[in-house]
């Protein structure tokens, strides 16, 4: 229980400060920490990173930096377009699922390695008016992905709403966790009936421990958001996710190549989820 707890505060202070990058970590945490299936790793990541950045917008809400023209232009069709994403992957093994979340934590790197350089400050925007179509398929795409690996997408978002729709980074920062918790809660709803079909269940107790501890990390997160440098900070996690990617595509990929993991444990792929006899 120690390393959901630890590992919970962490995703929370990183939703906090970042406005993403919580279900970049909650994956990894839940499914070689907490040795969860998968798919219900994946699963429970978009329940718990949608209840916390849900709570994490409260303030942000209350101070008026939520856009909500973009919430409703991005965030509703990013819920269709996550509910057609954990649709989807009921139709695919669990361990292609981690390699393009691998692949992903990859891109996410980039981005943050890119937003770590000096910029303008964070209450500086010039905010634009995008065609409604435009905003409305980029959500799609971003829901779709977020669906299907069980990332929130904010490391996507949160870019996308500075550089092309011109908003502050804080008012980004809070418009993103509400778009991040609406995509979150339709594909936690679907991945439930896809768990189900396939006799898998989350666990609610760990959802639980996620939420709260993470909900008080990301609260943390957000006092100290201004203190930070956070240029050099978002280096910082941009390196860490290049590891952590190299460690999952290492452990994930080697196996279908008939090459044992680093533990030298045989790896098995059953039923389109990913064991391991020590686990």
């Amino acid at each position: 229980m120690i390393y959901a707890i630890i590992g919970a505060l962490v995703i929370g202070l990183s939703l906090g400060v970042f406005g993403s990058g919580g279900s970049i970590l909650t994956v990894p945490v839940l499914l070689y920490l907490l040795h969860h299936e998968d798919k219900v790793s994946i699963a429970e990541s978009l329940g718990i990173v949608g209840a916390i950045a849900l709570i994490s917008a409260i303030p942000y809400a209350r101070a008026r930096f939520v856009e909500w023209r973009t919430v409703v232009l991005f965030g509703v069709p990013g819920m269709a377009g996550t509910y057609l994403g954990a649709w989807a992957a009921g139709f695919v093994p669990g361990y292609v699922q981690l390699l393009v979340f691998a692949c992903v934590m990859l891109v996410a790197a980039v981005v943050m390695w890119r937003n770590g350089r000096a910029g303008p400050s964070p209450d500086v925007g010039h905010p634009t008016q995008r065609p409604v179509l435009k905003i409305g398929a980029d959500g799609l795409g971003v829901g779709a992905l977020t669906g299907f690996v069980g990332v929130g997408g904010g490391f996507l978002i949160v870019p996308a709403l500075v550089i092309m729709g011109g908003l502050p980074m804080r008012k980004a920062v809070a418009t993103s966790l509400v778009i991040i918790a609406m995509k979150s809660s339709a594909g936690f709803w679907k991945y439930l009936h896809v768990l189900d079909g396939m006799d898998l269940a989350v666990d609610w107790q760990t959802i639980g421990v996620f939420i709260v501890v993470g909900a008080f990390g990301s609260l943390i997160g957000k006092k100290i958001n201004a203190r930070l440098n956070q240029h050099t900070l978002r280096r910082g996690f941009a390196v860490f996710l290049v590891l952590m990617s190299a460690f999952m595509l290492l452990r994930e990929g080697l196996p279908l190549l008939g090459i044992q993991d680093s533990s030298n444990t045989p790896v098995s792929h059953n039923g389109g989820h990913m064991t391991s006899s020590a686990d």
